[in-house]
């Protein structure tokens, strides 16, 4: 029987209807003590369902939802993003061990292995993210595990995970990789290679820039540790967020292809600006990182990065200041676009510009409406210089 495509899979799967009454949603469930009915059935736990912190049809069905789609074991799932990154190496790393990590991770997982990590004594050497097969040079006999994140956060380089994995597994160490750029329907982490795949749902999977969630999906070898070590830590998602997050799931391939399309003509239309030194997107063929992309992905989402020529602050305040459809926040994924100033933190590989990084999220609405936005934006700028 043929495989179903991931759109098909996005729909379906996780569908509980037959024990809610042929609900097609399966509804928000709010609960923490849940009765047994007699001793010795408490005693046995022989129940789906002892807790609401460990787990409810709400949880379950995002669970299974995210599984299917992953095509991964099991899946667990945090209060955020940055949880679920921590979730993921700690139930990998202790106390004594080394870890890998890429230099463009997302900065939060920066900040959780100079601080927290080296408080409990795990040691972190941060690498080139385009170092490929010659990581083999960094791994210690202690190192457990291999974090990557592709394509790179702010930076947007591409990795070579395959090749990558095929080092780690032959040092008996784990690979770790922030998909949330790819999301499983552009990226199939376990087909290239990774152990535990990682998601900021509060992004794509959400999609409408109000749920605050992560989840890692484990394959067959990880999936009995990344669940104790996700119980012991005491983490669950409210009902009422599961209940948004598979909303938007139902939805993600779809919203993907416009994120994809209107980021796109954004990138190749920015490429062509005066006032742009550059663009930073994996799917544009004069990206450096383009052969591996098109070799490994299956399409790209809304984000990516652009580096300007130099400008003083007061120019670049009048273009990002008065854009009226690009919001200026933290966070992307929704279907909203956005626009950030973007700073830098590396350590094993400097990444320098002479003009302003910034980072764009290209939205559902209309591409050349946003166009016309910072066409009006970039005229601000030349007046302001």
């Amino acid at each position: 029987m043929a495989k179903d495509k991931p759109e098909t899979v996005a729909v379906h799967a996780g569908h509980m209807s037959a024990e809610h009454f042929g609900a097609v949603n399966t509804p928000v469930y709010r609960a923490s003590t849940i009765l047994f009915p007699t001793l010795d059935a408490m005693e046995s736990r022989d129940k789906p369902y002892v807790y609401g912190r460990r787990g409810t049809p709400s949880s379950k069905s995002l669970e299974d939802a995210v599984t299917a789609l992953e095509g991964g074991t099991r899946t667990v799932l945090c209060p955020s993003g940055a949880n679920a990154i921590a979730t993921a190496i700690l139930s990998v790393c202790r106390a004594g061990d080394h870890l890998l990590m890429v230099d463009s991770c997302y900065n939060p997982t920066r900040i959780f292995c100079d601080k927290l990590l080296k408080r409990f004594g795990v040691e972190t050497t941060f690498y080139d993210p385009l170092i490929g097969a010659d990581i083999e040079k960094l791994f210690k006999p202690n190192t457990t595990a291999v974090f990557c994140e592709s394509p790179g956060s702010l930076t947007f380089e591409i990795q070579d995970i395959p090749a990558i994995a095929r080092v780690a597994h032959a040092k008996g160490a784990s690979v770790l990789l922030d998909n949330t750029w790819g999301t499983p329907l552009y990226f199939n982490a376990f087909a290239h290679g990774v152990d535990l795949s990682i998601m900021a749902a509060t992004k794509y999977v959400g999609g409408h820039a109000d749920v605050m969630m992560g989840y890692v999906c484990a394959n067959a070898s990880h999936a009995e540790r990344l669940h104790a070590t996700h119980d012991e830590l005491g983490l669950c998602a409210s009902g009422d967020d599961c209940f948004l997050a598979l909303r938007g799931l139902r939805t993600m391939p779809l919203r993907l292809k416009q994120h994809q399309e209107n980021g796109l003509k954004l990138a190749r239309w920015l490429m062509a600006r005066p006032e742009v030194e550059c663009v930073l997107h994996p799917a544009l063929e004069s990206d450096p990182g383009h052969a591996l992309w098109k070799r490994d992905f299956t399409g790209a989402c809304g984000l990516f990065g652009v580096v300007l020529k130099p400008a003083s602050h007061e120019a670049l305040s009048a273009f990002m200041n008065n854009l009226t459809l690009f919001g200026m926040g933290f966070s992307w994924g929704g279907y909203e676009s956005l626009i950030v100033t973007s700073h830098t933190h590396r350590t094993a590989k400097p990444f320098h510009t002479d003009g302003p990084l910034i980072r764009i999220h290209a939205g559902l609405e209309d591409a050349d409406d946003l166009i016309a936005d910072l066409e009006k934006g970039f005229e601000r700028m030349a007046r302001a210089s």
